[in-house]
């Protein structure tokens, strides 16, 4: 080893899902919403000002969080945005995650978390779900430098119910506790009607799920003024302009239509569930996922043989190796039409026997 290799910061990254070219392709790996974005961004898209580009955005992102701050009820200084949900937690941990006690968070969630821990050099203990995959409140009572999860829970789907989350934050009242709420629009209460009750409560959310905006890379968080100024002094030591010009003006309008929010949600949550019952008659087992996505596993057929046949026929699903997850599959909910395509094949693979071979491969 040469001497200055020794001074590389080595970490084992996060593993995104795959993003594959092509127009004749089935994706149901990543989570996003299958549907458009609301029509106002399309039209504010259009109608947007190239010359703006040359000028730097404004790095208080003031129109779009005092459109967040008016939406969700709560005061302009109480919300803080970034670059996708992920910049948002990135800039969190390193903001309230620094005490020589372990932060905690489940055993089985976003595999970010661990990433940002070692990263950050943050010590951590990830807390075993049950047998059902639960987040249980009471493993979080110990001593602690801080708490994370999501809810709904990725890549489970299961919801902890408000009631479980005001019992994880009670115990936890010395610590800050980030609730990453991802998935929250598809199903269960936001802890943010927790806030007034809880200064050390940031809940995370983001426009790549419901809102249809994963290309813009938009999140934010909300929580009490001291916390929303502590996290902008880590911004603003960081980097100013976290937001570009486009996100900005373009998620304001995201925000905005609310009717096509609710619609394109309800759709996606009518779909969810004719997928439990279309995915249970053909074998598969489940959580039950609050979620845009299904992690199921079939009783007979592997899963990472299921994965590499899908992939074949152009349908990408998520695959995860590892303790406890090496036999389901991550799907995520599409449109009635790509769900049709996915059990069409599924049925027929099911009823072949090549699969039979394969299962203790």
């Amino acid at each position: 080893m040469k001497g200055w290799e020794k001074n590389i910061r080595r970490v084992v990254p996060y593993v995104p899902g795959d993003q594959p070219a092509g127009e004749r392709l089935i994706k149901l790996n990543t989570n996003e919403n299958p549907y458009p974005p609301a029509p106002g961004v399309k039209r504010a898209l259009k109608e947007m000002d190239y010359d703006r580009l040359r000028k730097y955005p404004d790095p208080a992102s003031l129109a779009l969080t005092d459109c967040l701050a008016a939406y969700y009820g709560v005061e302009k200084d109480q919300v803080f945005v970034g670059v996708g949900s992920d910049d948002v937690l990135a800039m969190a941990f390193l903001t309230f995650f620094n005490s020589e006690k372990p932060i905690l968070f489940p055993d089985i969630s976003y595999s970010f978390y661990k990433v940002w821990a070692e990263l950050f050099e943050i010590p951590y203990e990830m807390v075993a779900l049950d047998e059902g995959f639960h987040i249980l409140p009471k493993d979080y009572y110990r001593e602690n430098g801080g708490v994370i999860f999501p809810n709904p829970n990725a890549p489970t789907g299961l919801l902890l119910g408000l009631e479980q989350v005001e019992d994880i934050l009670q115990h936890n009242q010395d610590v800050i506790v980030i609730v990453d709420e991802a998935y929250i629009d598809f199903g269960g209460r936001s802890a943010l009607s927790l806030l007034d009750r809880y200064e050390n409560l940031l809940v995370v959310q983001t426009f790549s799920k419901a809102r249809s905006m994963a290309g813009m890379r938009i999140g934010f968080a909300v929580g009490s003024p001291r916390l929303i100024r502590a996290i902008n002094d880590v911004k603003y030591s960081y980097n100013s302009y976290t937001m570009n010009m486009p996100s900005l003006i373009l998620g304001v309008e995201a925000v905005r239509d609310e009717a096509y929010f609710k619609e394109t949600v309800g759709k996606i949550v009518k779909t969810r569930e004719r997928a439990k019952e279309r995915l249970g008659q053909l074998g598969f087992t489940f959580p039950d996922s609050m979620a845009n996505f299904i992690f199921a596993k079939h009783e007979k057929a592997a899963a990472v043989r299921l994965f590499e046949a899908l992939k074949e026929r152009q349908i990408y699903v998520r695959y995860f190796a590892g303790p406890r997850l090496e036999n389901y599959l991550r799907i995520t909910i599409g449109t009635d039409e790509e769900m049709e395509e996915l059990y069409r094949f599924l049925e027929g693979y099911l009823e072949e026997d090549g699969w039979k071979a394969q299962k203790n491969i």
